[in-house]
């Protein structure tokens, strides 16, 4: 079985290594490729710039940041979801905010799910390590 990459969209540095450490601490096997945008998500998953040479073929989920520099989360996953190409990709909002309008705009726009980053260390690695369990293994998609 052909393991996917996990892709994640974090600008905060200490979140993205903190997100990366519990994926590997639950021995993921997935590549991990971190981008500090929406507009360098797209670039990845376009497989265009710094990523026109990447090999072929989509993540097996994006968890992206909700609040982000350039272009944000809904930003992001608005564009995803009206490419032919993107709009099967599974995305998982992972943001600290609990606005009911931020969840309600991501369900909106067609996120797969929507997960609070938990403020204690010890849940947010729990989190981050069910996610890559099941969206990195068991999720089978198109």
């Amino acid at each position: 079985m052909e393991l996917k990459t996990i892709l994640l969209a974090e600008d905060d540095p200490k979140d993205a290594a903190l997100t990366m450490e519990a994926l590997r601490e639950n021995n993921l096997l997935n590549a991990l490729v971190r981008v500090k945008d929406g507009a360098e998500a797209l670039e990845y998953l376009e497989q265009k710039g710094q990523y026109s040479d990447r090999t072929p073929g989509l993540p097996a989920v994006l968890l992206l940041d909700l609040h982000m520099p350039k272009m944000d989360g809904l930003e992001t996953l608005a564009v995803i979801r009206q490419s032919p190409e993107l709009k099967r990709l599974p995305v998982v909002m992972l943001t600290s905010s609990q606005e009911e309008e931020d969840l309600i705009r991501s369900y909106d726009l067609g996120v797969n799910a929507y997960v609070v980053k938990p403020v204690d260390l010890n849940e947010f690695v729990g989190a981050i390590k069910q996610l890559g369990l099941f969206w990195g293994l068991i999720n089978k998609h198109p």
